[in-house]
């Protein structure tokens, strides 16, 4: 079979787009469940490459009757974390420091925006996330906000391609609290220790 010249080029950009879907089984996700004390929270957690303060990821920090991330076309995984299309469950505090580390080196820091909700507002959130499937390469942002737009509180956060954007709005949101991470470790050393949080101005 012949491929025109333009088709060449094409063949590699919609490789790269495809969605990777996976599904772990319903008994590892319901082994590693796991609902963090406290209130109900939706919290937007950015990327953002430190040289030029824009954004290179977006992903959703749920805690309802349990506490996953949606990480939209992410490479984050750790074999005590089942994951099902982008959803990653059981999260437990040691999990989310672990995940913030990965992402989190000399050349970005991650941004948490966190609002609190009500139950069934966090629950809705979860339904939605389990529902969207698995997100291609280059639209976490856009999966992020599409998803947002589907819950009560959060309609003034506009559907962008750039994580920055989506920060921006969900900045405004009332009673949104911010805190950053930085890592001083290089871009291949993802370990735990060495992290340093601080609170947002």
């Amino acid at each position: 079979m012949r491929i025109l010249p333009a088709l060449m080029f094409a063949i590699p950009v919609l490789l790269a787009a495809c969605a990777e879907p996976k599904w772990a089984s319903t008994k590892d996700v319901q082994a590693a469940m796991y609902r963090h004390p406290g209130p109900s929270t939706i919290a937007l957690m950015t990327m953002i490459r430190t040289s030029t303060g824009t954004g290179g990821h977006s992903a959703l920090l749920i805690n309802g009757t349990q506490r996953v991330i949606f990480d939209p076309a992410g490479t984050w995984w750790h074999r005590n974390v089942p994951e099902r299309n982008d959803v990653l469950y059981g999260i437990r505090p040691i999990m989310l420091d672990f995940y913030l580390d990965y992402h989190s080196r000399t050349t970005y820091h991650t941004v948490v925006q966190t609002v609190e909700v009500a139950p069934e507002v966090a629950q809705q959130a979860i339904s939605v996330v389990e529902a969207y499937g698995a997100v291609p390469k280059m639209q976490c942002s856009l999966s992020v906000t599409r998803i947002l737009a589907q819950l009560p509180g959060f309609e003034s956060v506009g559907g962008y391609w750039h994580p920055h954007k989506t920060m921006a709005d969900f900045a405004k949101l009332p009673g949104v609290t911010t805190y950053k991470v930085f890592d001083t470790d290089a871009d291949d050393n993802h370990r735990l220790p060495g992290n340093q949080v601080a609170a947002a101005n």
